[in-house]
C-alpha cells in the first residue's frame, strides 16, 4: 500500500510539472522568440528534441526498441499521421501565443478532454454519462457564443481541441510506448523540419544565425518541447484516468491567468460569458469522473466482500 502511494505522489508530481510547463513556462518562453515566425520555432522546437529524446531513451533503456518500430512499414505510417497531427497542434499554439492569442490557446485546452469524450463516443463506443453530455452541450453553446460574437469559428481553439484529440485517440492503437512514440515522431518530423531551416538559412532569413540570442533559445525550445511530454507520460503510467482527467485542466487554468494577467490580452464580456459556460462545464465533467470512479471503487469493494469465505 505505501508503495502505491509513493508511486501515486510521484505520478501527481510528474503530471503537475508537465502542465504547469505547459500552461506557465511555455508561453512566457514563446514570448521570448516574438520576432520568429511560429513555422521556424516549431521547425527548430522539432529538431532540437530529437537528441534530448534521444538521451532520455538511452538513459531509459529504451534503444533497443527501435529496432522493430523502424522495421515495420504500418508503424512507421501511423507514427507518420500522429507526428503530421501534433506539428499542427504545436504550431497553432505557438501561433496563438505570438499573436496575442493566449485565450483562444486556452480556450481550446479546456474543450479538449470533452471533444475526447465525443471523439470515444463515435470512434470507441465509449457511451459518455448523461452528466458528460450536458457539459459537452455547454462547451458546444460556448463555441456558439464566440462564434456570434465574432462572426466566424473560434478555429484557434476548435484546431487545438480536435488535433490533440485526434492524436490522443490514434496514440491509443499506435503500438509503441510513449518515450519510444515521441522519439519516433520527432525524428519522423525532423526531416522536413532540417529542410526548411536549410531553406532560411540560404535564403538569409534565418534568426538562427542573425541573433545568438534567439539561437540559444531556439536550441532550449527542443528540451522544453520533451521535458514535459516525458514528464506527462511518467505521470499517466502512476494515476487514473480520473485524476488525470482533473490535473489536466491546470494547463488552459494557467493559460488563461498568463494571457490576462501576464500578457495584459482583452477580455470582453461574451469571452466572460464564454469561459463561464466552459467552466460549468468543467466542474460538471469533473465531477462526473470522480463520481464515477467513486462508483467503481464501491463496486469493486462489494464483489471482494461477496467473494471472500463465510
Amino acid at each position: 500500500m505505501a508503495a502505491d502511494t509513493s508511486e501515486q505522489s510521484r505520478g501527481f508530481v510528474f503530471a503537475t510539472s508537465a502542465y504547469l510547463i505547459w500552461g506557465l513556462m511555455l508561453p512566457a518562453f514563446m514570448k521570448l522568440l516574438g520576432d520568429v515566425p511560429a513555422l521556424e520555432i516549431v521547425a527548430h522546437r522539432i529538431v532540437w528534441a530529437v537528441p534530448f529524446a534521444a538521451l532520455i531513451l538511452w538513459w531509459l533503456g529504451g534503444l533497443a526498441n527501435l529496432g522493430p518500430i523502424f522495421r515495420s512499414p504500418r508503424t512507421l505510417l501511423l507514427a507518420s499521421v500522429t507526428a503530421s497531427i501534433i506539428s499542427v497542434n504545436w504550431g497553432v499554439y505557438v501561433y496563438a501565443i505570438l499573436t496575442d492569442r493566449t485565450l483562444d490557446a486556452a480556450l481550446g485546452y479546456y474543450i479538449n478532454p470533452l471533444v475526447n469524450v465525443v471523439m470515444g463516443a463515435i470512434f470507441l463506443g465509449e457511451r459518455p454519462t448523461r452528466w458528460q453530455g450536458v457539459a459537452i452541450a455547454l462547451a458546444a453553446l460556448a463555441v456558439a457564443v464566440l462564434t456570434v460574437q465574432a462572426g466566424g469559428l473560434p478555429w484557434i481553439s476548435l484546431v487545438l481541441a480536435f488535433s490533440f484529440g485526434t492524436y490522443g485517440l490514434l496514440r491509443k492503437i499506435l503500438p509503441i510506448g510513449p518515450t519510444e512514440g515521441f522519439f519516433v515522431e520527432v525524428v519522423l518530423l525532423s526531416v522536413p523540419c532540417l529542410a526548411y531551416i536549410a531553406w532560411t538559412l540560404s535564403a538569409g532569413t534565418s534568426h538562427f544565425v542573425s541573433n545568438p540570442s534567439e539561437a540559444w533559445l531556439l536550441i532550449c525550445a527542443g528540451p522544453l518541447t520533451a521535458i514535459p511530454l516525458i514528464l506527462f507520460a511518467a505521470g499517466a503510467k502512476r494515476l487514473d484516468y480520473s485524476t488525470i482527467g482533473i490535473l489536466q485542466y491546470i494547463a488552459p487554468t494557467a493559460l488563461f491567468f498568463t494571457a490576462v494577467f501576464a500578457f495584459g490580452e482583452p477580455f470582453s464580456a461574451w469571452q466572460g460569458v464564454a469561459f463561464a459556460l466552459i467552466w460549468v462545464a468543467v466542474v460538471i465533467y469533473v465531477w462526473s469522473l470522480v463520481a464515477g470512479a467513486r462508483a467503481r471503487r464501491e463496486r469493486a469493494v462489494t464483489a471482494g466482500a461477496e467473494t471472500c469465505p463465510s
